[in-house]
C-alpha cells in the first residue's frame, strides 16, 4: 500500500538583495484614543457654529444703536457702550426689564423646581416599587416624551381659558410642572443608582419610607436631580410659545416675550428701535444659564453618564 504524501507549502523567499517587509500592526492603548481627522474637523465646525453667535452677541452689546448699523458685526465699534447699554436696559420703560426678570425667576423656581421634584418622586417610585399597570405607565411616559410641547399648547390654552387661568402666572407655571423626559431620566437613574439591598437594610433597621427616601435615597440621586433641574430650568427659562399664547398683560411677560416686544417696536408706527437694548438684554439673559452649567458641570455630566457602563 502506498503511503500518503503530505505536501507542505514552502514559505516565499524574498529575492536576493531585498529586505523583507515587516507589517507592524497599529496598537491603540486605552489611554491613547485613536485620532480621526474627520471627527476633529466636524468638532471644530460645531464649535465654530456655537461660538460665533455668542461672540457676535458679546461684541454687539458694546455698541450703540447707531454703531450697530455702521460697523462690522464681528468687530468692535469706536465707542465702547456696554455699561451704558446695561444701565439703560435696566432703566428703560420704568425698569420693566427687572419685572420680566423677576417673572422669569418665578416661573423657573416654581415651575422648573416643581417639575424636578415631581420627576424625582415619580422616577423613584417607578424604579423601586411594583404595582399594577406599571407597563402602561411606562408606555405613557415614552409616548409623552415623543410629543412636542408646541403640539399641546393650543389644547392647553383652550382648557385653561375655560378654567379662567389664562393671562395669569399659573397658565405658565402649571404646564411647566410636567416634564416627561425628566421623569424618564430619573426613572433610569434611580434604577441604577439606588441598590435594592440598601433599601431593604434601611427598612430592616426600622426606617419608614419617607425617612429612607430623604436620608438614604436622596443623596444617591443628587447627580440625577441636578441634571433634571438643569434641563427643566433651561426649558422654562427659554420658554416662548406657551407664554405667547397664554399671556396678554406685559407685567407677567418672561424675558423671552419681553425682549421680543422690544424688538417689535421698530416695526410699529412711531416706535423707537432699541436693538442695542435687545442685544444687551439677551446677553444678560443667558448669563445665569452659562453660570449654572459651569458651576454644576461635574454633577450633570455624571448624571448623563449614569447607566452607560454595566457592571
Amino acid at each position: 500500500m502506498s503511503s500518503p504524501v503530505t505536501t507542505l507549502a514552502q514559505p516565499s523567499v524574498p529575492p536576493a538583495g531585498s529586505a523583507p517587509r515587516l507589517r507592524t500592526p497599529r496598537r491603540h492603548s486605552p489611554g491613547r484614543p485613536r485620532r480621526s481627522v474627520l471627527l476633529t474637523v466636524l468638532t471644530g465646525l460645531v464649535l465654530l457654529y456655537s461660538l460665533v453667535p455668542l461672540a457676535w452677541l458679546i461684541i454687539s452689546a458694546t455698541k450703540t444703536q447707531e454703531g450697530l448699523a455702521h460697523s462690522f458685526g464681528l468687530w468692535f465699534n469706536g465707542d465702547f457702550a456696554l455699561w451704558d447699554n446695561i444701565r439703560e436696559t435696566f432703566t428703560y420703560s420704568d425698569g420693566v426689564f427687572i419685572r420680566w426678570l423677576l417673572n422669569t425667576v418665578l416661573y423657573v423656581v416654581v415651575g422648573a423646581g416643581g417639575a424636578t421634584l415631581l420627576a424625582v418622586l415619580g422616577g423613584y417610585a417607578l424604579a423601586k416599587f411594583k404595582f399594577p399597570g406599571k407597563r402602561a405607565v411606562f408606555a405613557v411616559v415614552i409616548g409623552a416624551v415623543a410629543v412636542p410641547g408646541t403640539a399641546l399648547a393650543v389644547p392647553t390654552f383652550l382648557m385653561f381659558s375655560k378654567m379662567g387661568l389664562t393671562d395669569t402666572p399659573w397658565s405658565v407655571i402649571i404646564p411647566s410642572l410636567i416634564s416627561p423626559f425628566g421623569l424618564y431620566l430619573m426613572w433610569v437613574f434611580a434604577s441604577e443608582a439606588v441598590p435594592d439591598e440598601l433599601l431593604e437594610a434601611a427598612r430592616i433597621d426600622g426606617a419608614g419610607e419617607l425617612r429612607t427616601f430623604f436620608q438614604v435615597v436622596l443623596p444617591l440621586l443628587a447627580p440625577g436631580i441636578v441634571t433634571v433641574s438643569l434641563f427643566t430650568m433651561v426649558a422654562t427659562w427659554n420658554n416662548y410659545f406657551l407664554p405667547l399664547i397664554m399671556l396678554k398683560d406685559p407685567d407677567w411677560y418672561p424675558l423671552t416675550l419681553g425682549l421680543n416686544s422690544w424688538n417689535a417696536q421698530a416695526a410699529t408706527a412711531g416706535g423707537t428701535p432699541v436693538f442695542n437694548l435687545v442685544i444687551t438684554g439677551s446677553l444678560i439673559t443667558i448669563l445665569p444659564l452659562i453660570a449654572a452649567f459651569l458651576l454644576l458641570q461635574k454633577y450633570w455630566q455624571s448624571g448623563l453618564a449614569a447607566g452607560s457602563v454595566k457592571e
